[in-house]
């Protein structure tokens, strides 16, 4: 075996145990809250607020050196819980450029609105096309596929489309940090 096979195991064993760890940290989080709930008789996360970098120093007590993103919101399609969480060192050890296609499939007015819209409860190319911002259905078109493409949308049926529950909670993340 070269070197730089060796090297490559060696960074994928790396990777793979940072993982576990995080899984672990966040098993452990969850039974920490869970315990936490139960002895206050009330939801751990209720009182989390009066610390105004909970979930900062519980990442940091549980996951050191994680990035992670979370959220537990209501949509019109449901409840959407979602986490995810990876190793800043990994973040930065990535292919950036790999990122540019679904960051750039948000960079236009229109698909921002398409996926507010759409997030919202707007589902069919009917009702998409009554919005003021197309003159074509052709354009309408356009910008689904750049969005379905990109993986922000799905298109679980012809001429109906939704966000994958995946992607609501990086969604607005994403808003979040655009405002900020």
């Amino acid at each position: 075996m070269n070197t730089d096979s060796r090297d490559e195991i060696e960074q994928r064993v790396d990777r793979l145990e940072r993982e576990v760890e995080l899984l672990r940290a966040q098993f452990e989080a969850r039974d920490v809250d869970a315990a936490a709930a139960t002895d206050a008789g009330a939801d751990a996360v209720s009182d989390a607020p009066t610390d105004p970098l909970w979930f900062v120093n519980t990442l940091g007590r549980h996951a050191p050196g994680v990035v992670m993103m979370a959220g537990a919101v209501e949509v019109p399609a449901g409840p959407v819980r979602w986490q995810y969480g990876l190793h800043a060192a990994d973040l930065l050890a990535k292919d950036w450029g790999e990122l540019a296609r679904p960051i750039e499939a948000l960079g236009h007015p229109v698909r921002l609105e398409l996926v507010r819209r759409i997030l919202a409860g707007t589902q069919t190319t009917a009702e998409l096309l009554e919005l003021d911002q197309f003159a074509s259905s052709g354009q309408l078109y356009h910008h689904l596929r750049q969005l379905v493409s990109a993986g922000w949308l799905a298109s679980p049926r012809r001429g109906h489309y939704v966000v994958p529950v995946a992607r609501v909670v990086p969604l607005l993340v994403l808003t979040m940090i655009a405002a900020s």
